[in-house]
């Protein structure tokens, strides 16, 4: 298995979901090894490059945020999951403003673009985290979780549970190994109406709209269009968290399973398995140290928030 980037350019333009300011957005290809890296163009200083990676990620208030101390970007999870379900691994992603483009609340736009695009494979083998020991993230009534497979890839059980008329109890397992990502690629983000002021107190969802985002009521989605899954929000879950779990650097070998999480528990999740190097060794689907589930570390760490 090799590393792979984009064959050219893709642009897109945009309103930004929470800042609502219009932003231009260029992915380019990149060289191997290098991941991929947003540069704020606007930016007139010489520190406009922010690696995504865990270690620059800032706590989330609805949205995943990378900074390098001088400037940041925001709502990056929906392209960090089309990047990581196409298996893009390096790129560089140019953008002019603060946040990206929310486009129609999912992926959807960025996966196609992709595929239209073309995928170069490179030369360089293409690395990943295998999962060594389970880590467990609670707070209070919200967990996450990661531990090793017997899978080659990618693994996520997910559930959520709203206590409302529409929304209700939702579940989903994917499996990347199957082609899992494009169950959820095109699942938008999501509100409920009743949290929408307080959401606008905190400055947020200025560009928000039914055009990139369904809204709940008491009893009906809002959007005319309705739903594109029946269980399309616990898909946007997994979507996101495909996303963020991205910032590891590299894709990731294990299973996820996640109770009523988001972007800040997944964060966590991703800074307890990056500081515990007992947890993971870095591989390729060639190396020897894919050995099956029982031979890997039995102990688990379990972080209490």
């Amino acid at each position: 298995m090799y590393q792979k980037t984009l064959k050219s350019k893709i642009n897109f333009k945009g309103i930004g979901l929470h800042s609502g300011l219009v932003a231009n957005l260029l992915i380019k290809p990149s060289s191997p090894n290098s991941g991929i890296n947003f540069v704020r163009t606007d930016y007139k200083g010489k520190e406009k490059i922010i690696k995504a990676h865990i270690s620059n990620a800032l706590p989330a208030k609805l949205c995943t945020t990378i900074s390098n101390k001088y400037v940041s970007v925001s709502t990056i999870e929906h392209l960090m999951s089309a990047l990581s379900g196409m298996g893009i691994d390096n790129a560089i992603v140019e953008v002019d403003g603060q946040e990206l483009p929310i486009l129609d609340g999912s992926s959807k736009e960025f996966v196609i673009a992709i595929q239209d695009s073309g995928i170069t494979v490179q030369s360089c083998e293409k690395k990943y985290i295998k999962i060594l020991k389970k880590i467990i993230v609670k707070e209070k009534e919200k967990s996450i979780s990661i531990e090793p497979t017997n899978k080659n890839k990618l693994e996520i059980d997910y559930e959520i549970d709203f206590h409302d008329r529409v929304i209700k109890k939702q579940s989903k397992k994917i499996d990347l190994e199957k082609n899992g990502f494009m169950e959820v690629y095109d699942s938008r983000t999501f509100c409920l109406q009743k949290d929408l002021e307080n959401i606008f107190k905190m400055g947020l969802a200025k560009g928000g709209s039914l055009d990139n985002a369904i809204v709940v009521s008491e009893d009906k989605v809002l959007n005319q269009d309705g739903l594109r899954h029946k269980d399309e929000f616990v898909r946007h879950k997994i979507l996101d968290c495909i996303g963020d779990l991205y910032l590891a650097g590299y894709s990731l070998i294990g299973k996820v399973n996640c109770y009523q999480g988001g972007h800040d528990m997944t964060r966590k999740l991703l800074e307890a398995l990056i500081k515990n190097k007992s947890s993971w060794n870095l591989t390729s689907l060639k190396s020897k140290n894919l050995s099956p589930v029982s031979s890997y570390l039995s102990n688990q760490l379990v972080v209490n928030l």
